[in-house]
Parts: C-alpha cells; sequence; structure tokens
C-alpha cells in the first residue's frame, strides 16, 4: 500500500474514532435514549469537536508516530493532547453557559465532555496498541517458521532487561528468541515481564537453561559488578552455555539500547570498574583550543591519552613516538576518527634533547603530557641503565625543554611502583617525580604528576600474556599465588589523568582510585573460564616464583594517612614532599653519568642515594666499595 494512502487511512480513522467516542459519550450520558433537543445539540457540535480534538493531535505530533511501534511515550503524548482539546471544549462550555448561545451552539453537557475523554482515550491508543500487537504476532509466526533461532535467557529483569527485551522483539535480524528472565529478586519470580516470564534465580541457570532448550545467556545488569558477572559466568561455563554481554548498557538513552554490541564477556567486565564521570567543562577549559603535545604516543597510555584528548577539540595535537609502527597506528586511527582535527605526527626519542627541542619550537605546544618511559619491572632489573637513561634522563629533556620555553602545563604519568619502590623501574619514577615537583617550584609552567597502578591489557601486560598461553594450550604462569595488583581499564586511567590534570595548580601529585585489589591467580582463572576452559582442568596454573623488583602486594596509595581527597571521587592528592633543588638535580646528574659507564650495582647505589625508601639497594658495606668505584668512573666522565 502506497505511504500517502496509508498516512490517509490513519487520519480517516482517527478522525472516526473521534466521532464515536463524541456519540458515544452522548449516548452513555442519556442511557441510549438521547432526547430529539439533545440529539440537534450533538449534530451542531460534532464538527468543531472533532477539528478541535484533531487539531490537538496535530499540536502534540501524534501523527507522527509509527503505530507499529507504539509505547508508553506514544501513549503519554495523546493523552496529554486529549487532556489539552478537552480543557478547551470544557473552557467552552463555561463560556456558553455564561452568555447563552454563541454562533447558535448550546453547550455540551459537562458529563458529555468527561466521558467523550476516557473514550476517545482508550480508542486511539487501543487501536495502536492493536496495530503493535498484531505486527509482533505475525513477526513471531514469521520467526517461528524459519527454525534457527538461538533460544537465548536475559539475565536481569530489571529496566536495561525489559529495553533489551523490547529491542530483540523488534530486531528479527538477531535472530534471537527470548524464553525467560533469570531474576535473583523473589519479587519479580513467576510473574511476566515485557511479555517475558521470570523463570529463575541465577542458581537455576543450568536447570532452566536445559528445560527451556536455551543455548544462549544475554546479561542484561546494568552496570552489574564483577563478582556478579564472574558468578554467571562460570555457571555458563559448567552448562555448556554461550555467554553474552551488552557492554555499557548503563549509558542506554531514550530506552533504546545497541544490540549491536553485544560481545563475549571480557576480562574487563568481571573487574566491575564504576564508569568514569568527567568535568567536560573543566578540561575543556584546561586543554580546549590548546597545542597538546604526547609523548609515548604509540604506548597504551599514551595512544589512549590521544584519543581522549582528541574528544575536547584542541587546536592541534602532537604525537611523539621512537617507534615507527606503533606512531603509524595510532596516527591513522585518529585521523580517521577525527579527520578535521590537526595531528602531527612526530618520530624522536625523550632521550634527544636537540630532537625535542626542534618539536617544540615548531609546534608551539602548550600542554605537554609525557607518557613515555620503561615499564616492564624483570626488563629493568637487567637494564638499570636502560631505564636511568629513559626514565629519568628522559623526563628531565622533556621537562626542562617545558619549563625554558614557557608551557603552560606538563603532566607526568607515573606509577604506584614509585610508591616505596623495591624496583629500579619504581625507583626511576619517583626520581622523576622528585625532578618534575621540585622543578615546578621554580618555574611558571604547572607541573603535575598523576600516579596509578596496572592498566588491563596494555602492551607485554599479564592479561595479553595469558591469553598466549591459554591459545597455546597453557600452562598459564603466575609468580606466587598471593601476588596481588590493582587494574583500571585503559580508557578510565586516561580519562583519569586528563581529569587530575586539569584539577592541577602546580606540584601536586595526584593519586588515582584503583578500587580493590585483584589476585593475579584469580585473573588467570577468570580468563581460563572465559575461554571456555576449566582452571586446572583443561588448562593448568603453574608458580613460576616472584621475579626480582617485584612486591607481593601494591601500596594501597589512597589510604586517609598518605593522601587527601579532592572534588573528585576517584581521585586523591598525595602528601609528597617538595625535593631540594640542589639536591636533586645532582643525584639526576650522577645517575645519568653512571646510566653511561657503570655496573647495574653502582646505579642502584646512587638511586638508594636518593631514593630513601627504595628497598632494591646493595647493602651498605656494598654500597661504600660500590660508591667509591661509581665516583671513579663520574670523575673520568668529569674530566674526558
Amino acid at each position: 500500500m502506497p505511504h500517502i494512502l496509508t498516512r490517509g487511512l490513519r487520519v480517516a480513522l482517527d478522525i472516526a474514532l473521534i466521532s464515536l467516542a463524541f456519540w458515544a459519550a452522548f449516548l452513555f450520558r442519556f442511557e441510549f435514549a438521547v432526547p430529539p433537543a439533545w440529539a440537534r445539540v450533538a449534530l451542531a457540535n460534532w464538527p468543531f469537536v472533532a477539528v478541535i480534538e484533531y487539531a490537538a493531535l496535530l499540536g502534540f505530533g501524534v501523527h507522527r508516530f509509527t503505530w507499529r511501534y507504539m509505547g508508553f511515550p506514544e501513549a503519554l503524548r495523546v493523552g496529554w493532547a486529549m487532556t489539552a482539546s478537552t480543557a478547551v471544549l470544557v473552557t467552552f462550555r463555561l463560556l456558553l453557559s455564561a452568555n447563552g448561545r454563541v454562533f447558535g451552539l448550546v453547550g455540551i453537557p459537562l458529563g458529555v465532555l468527561a466521558t467523550n475523554f476516557f473514550l476517545i482515550l482508550v480508542l486511539l491508543v487501543g487501536i495502536r496498541g492493536a496495530r503493535r500487537m498484531y505486527g509482533e504476532a505475525v513477526e513471531r509466526r514469521r520467526r517461528a517458521g524459519e527454525g534457527d533461532r538461538i533460544r537465548v535467557l536475559l539475565i536481569g529483569a530489571g529496566q536495561a532487561g525489559v529495553m533489551v527485551a523490547r529491542e530483540i522483539a523488534s530486531r528479527p535480524d538477531l535472530r534471537l528468541d527470548p524464553v525467560g528472565f533469570i531474576d535473583d529478586d523473589p519479587r519479580k519470580l513467576r510473574s511476566h515481564i515485557a511479555g517475558i516470564p521470570v523463570l529463575g534465580t541465577t542458581d537455576e541457570i543450568i536447570a532452566i537453561a536445559a528445560r527451556k532448550r536455551a543455548k544462549r545467556v544475554l546479561i542484561t545488569i546494568a552496570n552489574a559488578p564483577g563478582d556478579t558477572i564472574r558468578k554467571i559466568n562460570r555457571i555458563c561455563v559448567d552448562g555448556n552455555l554461550e555467554t553474552k554481554i551488552i557492554p555499557g548498557i548503563y549509558e542506554i538513552l531514550g530506552e533504546r539500547v545497541n544490540l549491536s554490541r553485544i560481545r563475549e564477556v571480557a576480562i574487563e567486565d568481571l573487574l566491575g570498574r564504576d564508569p568514569v564521570h568527567l568535568d567536560e567543562e573543566q578540561i575543556v577549559e584546561a586543554f580546549g583550543n590548546d597545542v597538546v603535545l604526547v609523548t609515548g604516543a604509540g604506548g597504551s597510555i599514551g595512544s589512549e591519552l590521544c584519543r581522549q584528548v582528541c574528544r575536547f577539540s584542541p587546536a592541534r595535537l602532537v604525537l611523539v613516538e621512537r617507534f615507527e609502527n606503533s606512531l603509524f597506528e595510532i596516527h591513522r586511527e585518529l585521523i580517521a576518527k577525527f579527520p578535521s582535527m590537526s595531528i602531527v605526527p612526530c618520530i624522536a626519542d625523550v632521550c634527544d634533547a636537540n630532537r625535542l627541542e626542534q618539536i617544540f619550537r615548531e609546534q608551539s605546544p602548550s600542554v605537554v603530557f609525557h607518557a613515555a618511559a620503561h615499564k616492564h619491572v624483570p626488563m629493568m632489573e637487567m637494564n638499570p641503565g636502560e631505564a636511568i637513561k629513559n626514565n629519568v634522563g628522559g623526563t628531565r629533556v622533556v621537562s626542562d625543554l617545558a619549563e625554558r620555553m614557557g608551557i603552560e602545563r606538563f603532566v607526568m604519568v607515573s606509577t604506584d611502583k614509585a610508591v616505596n619502590p623495591t624496583s629500579v623501574m619504581g625507583a626511576t619514577k619517583r626520581v622523576a617525580e622528585m625532578y618534575t615537583q621540585a622543578l615546578g617550584r621554580r618555574s611558571k609552567t604547572l607541573f603535575v604528576t598523576v600516579r596509578f597502578g596496572n592498566v588491563l591489557a596494555s602492551n607485554g601486560s599479564v592479561v595479553p600474556i595469558f591469553k598466549e598461553q591459554i591459545a597455546a594450550g597453557g600452562p598459564v604462569t603466575v609468580t606466587h599465588p598471593e601476588m596481588q595488583r590493582y587494574f583500571m581499564t585503559i580508557p578510565e586511567a586516561s580519562q583519569l589523568v586528563l581529569q587530575a590534570a586539569a584539577m592541577g595548580r602546580g606540584g601536586e601529585v595526584f593519586i588515582l582510585d584503583m578500587g580493590a585489589p585483584v589476585k593475579i591467580v584469580d585473573l588467570a582463572r577468570d580468563l581460563i573460564t572465559l575461554s571456555g576452559f576449566r582452571p586446572d582442568h583443561d588448562i593448568k596454573i603453574e608458580f613460576t616464583g616472584v621475579r626480582p623488583g617485584e612486591k607481593l602486594f601494591e601500596e594501597l596509595s589512597t589510604h586517609v594517612e598518605s593522601a587527601d581527597k579532592t572534588k573528585h571521587p576517584k581521585i586523591y592528592i598525595g602528601r609528597v614532599p617538595s625535593s631540594n633543588w640542589e639536591e636533586i638535580t645532582r643525584g639526576v646528574d650522577e645517575l645519568c653519568l653512571l646510566a653511561r659507564t657503570s655496573e647495574g650495582e653502582a646505579i642502584r647505589v646512587a638511586l638508594g642515594r636518593l631514593v630513601p625508601e627504595y628497598t632494591g639497594a646493595p647493602s651498605r658495606s656494598t654500597s661504600r666499595e660500590t660508591q667509591r668505584a661509581s665516583e671513579d668512573s663520574i670523575q673520568l666522565i668529569a674530566t674526558s
């Protein structure tokens, strides 16, 4: 049927229903025996009432709604339209009572107007609801005839679950057949929600799936805690059920959900991290319309920082990265996502002062995010000189340039391993913090440090390593059964870095709330389970021993005794005393000289002198001998 004819039929039906309600109201008012005088009143007022009521439908946009998808918002709009038209008719009726006849019309009885209101509301909403029910029935019959739809259980019968159920009903291309809800709320059991029965609790998933012949479970709990998702996933693995989740379901807007985002449950879901809420106005004020430079732009944190910065439309984004392939990938991604933005890729090593100065002079950045660093603890234990060169020397090069060229804001990305460090990597990051903090006290540039823990799925981190081991059939290697770490997702960490940087007024060491620590062995078991295997049965877990420089437990940096709250619930300010400028520069000079010639022991001794809380330094007797040797090396370098 042509579209214009369908619309014309809808108009005709609406007018017919308006007329039907009007005449039925008169019949009910006079108990189906309308006196001739009142029949003439009804006949005279009929066109006037029909025009007023249909005009109200047009005014409230009811004519634009598709009957096939009639829902509560559309019914509410019909109700408002009829309320407005009835108010007009009642007002007209009262005017007639006060002035007698107007244009030859006699007022309609108020009882008729009240009855007419309820009748027209029922008829207009009813015919639209009937059209939706018919369409859904036709769709169900069609889909039942296809025979290859996937029977699915929906976990969570709340608002999010209802939205998902309705969206599935309107998306036959998904080939999903929701056979029931699973919910632990006893008040919902044995009820029907959105036409779908609530069959039982999560403890009964396997039995219910067998009874209903369901092959898939879809988690539809808004912002589900990690423990809940972990429990559901393990039950489903035991029952050989496919488990899916809709990420970001707490962000549903307008009662719609993007079912194309259905995916496998990921390790990020098991963390149960709450979504990050940013003060975007503050970030735009701090970075919007500025030239932003990011070092380490191809790394896990650096690349995500670039993505987040682009959301706030800087005047230009400068990517500094020494690895060509990493720089190529992030640059290609960003220009595809933000084609109108000026994005400049620069191959450079942060230790190369001449190259960095060239970039700073050409690009004139006003904000610098320093994310370039060596981060692998065992690797830096074996190569302490390279840790000094990059983490300390590179930071000095970039921060000195920022200070000398009058950069407005310098943000250094640090780590919780800098707190009471046991490793060379942690100690070098602590030295970098100390240097930038001391420099900031002498400079107009705002120097800010942001410290956080491990990020999931970063390059070379434990998650991709575990995935490789699982793909190879195991074993999955864990250093110690009690090894614990704090974890954040890469986007969460990067967003909070932006927020903390925007909050900074210079000299602060911001500490991100990393939540509860996670046992690495539990992480390994979760990844094995998510991969469809049984831990310790299909895939073995082996303990290999703690590696050099590693801690069993990271410091809880957000403890009330070591950090103060800020206005953002996930950001704290650490109480970190500033270092003496002369002492820190002298110590950094010594470290950089030792990194060129000396062995690891001499470097560790020098780190221990500069960072007294560093516990990886050699013993005192060894330190004195090593110190004398390092002093001889430094003197030789200085005089050569």
